[in-house]
This record gives structure tokens, sequence and C-alpha cells, in this order.
């Protein structure tokens, strides 16, 4: 797929742990604009403020894009719309319905997997005497249904164009692998488990994996 126009060069706000620039990464790779991306490493979460970055995205968080023209785009879904609109090929959103529907829900759902991955990991960090078993056991609960979800939807998974909905999906799951192997989710769950083989052979996804760099 191939942008429109030259592009000029684009900073992005960047950790190779976060989940969410994951996603960005991948649909810069699918869409042929990732070589125009320059990555800053930026260093957010804790306690501490980023009072460079919040200057510009006042939430803190990244991913954070930066055109050549000032502009300033967050957080991961707003930058791959924008990215999506680079070029003229089939599109990461779909634009008509249901088809568009489809893709926001499973972009949704992905993205929801992704924050309460994250919540759980971090009260996982307190420690032990302050954390919360009842929330734990709740988030674990909500990513056990989702992944029950996906196992009965797996098969749909496989049809139509490769949409913003499945790049959600596959990082989501590829971030349980990362962070919660003890969830084992691909037991009993056979068809995601086929699903998401094919999608971390894409080269997008090859080219974007998901590292601790601690």
């Amino acid at each position: 797929m191939q942008p429109i126009t030259t592009l000029a060069k684009m900073t992005l706000h960047w950790s190779p742990r976060s989940p969410y620039v994951r996603k960005v990464m991948i649909v810069a790779h699918e869409l042929g604009v990732a070589e125009r991306i320059v990555p800053v490493r930026t260093v957010v979460g804790g306690t501490t403020p980023h009072r460079e970055l919040m200057a510009r995205a006042p939430l803190g968080k990244i991913p954070v894009l930066e055109l050549a023209d000032g502009t300033v785009l967050y957080d991961s879904p707003v930058i791959c719309d924008y990215l999506d609109s680079l070029h003229d090929g089939t599109k990461l959103f779909p634009q008509a319905w249901p088809e568009r529907g489809v893709a926001l829900r499973r972009l949704a759902l992905g993205d929801g997997m992704l924050d309460v991955a994250l919540a759980w990991l971090s009260e996982r960090f307190r420690p032990a005497e302050r954390q919360s078993a009842p929330h734990m056991a709740l988030w674990r609960e909500k990513l056990i249904a989702c992944i029950a979800a996906l196992e009965a939807e797996a098969e749909a998974l496989g049809t139509g164009s490769f949409t913003i909905g499945h790049v959600a999906i596959g990082v989501a799951l590829g971030y349980l692998d990362f962070r919660f192997a003890e969830l084992a989710w691909r037991d009993g769950h056979p068809a995601l488990e086929a699903w998401y083989a094919g999608f971390a052979q894409r080269e997008s996804a090859l080219a974007s994996p998901q590292v601790d760099d601690r």
C-alpha cells in the first residue's frame, strides 16, 4: 500500500513497552508510512509528570504524534485514523456501515482489553499488602470474558478486509502473552489461537515486536 504523496517526517513519542504504541507502529507498517515516523523515547507513567510532553499533550500519555506543521495528535485511535488518511488504498477504518461498525467495535474491544490489563498490571506492582484482590479478580474475569467472546467470533475475524479492529485485537492478545502468560488464553480457544498465529506472522507485526527494555 503506497501513501498518496511524499510525506514530511512525523515525530512519535514512543516506548517499546507500550502496546498502544505497538498498535500505531503496526498500522504504520501496514500503510507503508513507517519510514516517515521518527520515534522519540518518552518515559511516562508512575508519579513523575513529563511536563515537556504535557505542554503539548496535557494528558501526558503516549503515543503522541507531532506533524511537521506542529499539529499534535493523541492518542492511538486518533493517530491510527490519521495515518489511514494518508493513502488511497483499502482503509483500515472502513467508511461504510456495517463494516465500519464492526471494525470500531473490535477496536474498542482490543483497546478495552489493554485498559483492563494495564490496570491489573499496575495493581500487581503495588506492595502485596496494598493490592486489591477483588479488583484483580474482576479484571481477570473481564479478560477471560473477552477471550471467550473472541473465540466465538474467530471465524468471522478471518473473513473480509483486515481492519483497525484486527490490529487492536492482535495487539491485545500479544500483550497478554507479554505480561499475563499465566492466563494461558489459548487453552480451550483453538479458533482464536489459529487466527492469532496468522496475525503474529504479518510483516507489520513482526516489524513491531512487543519488548521490555528495562
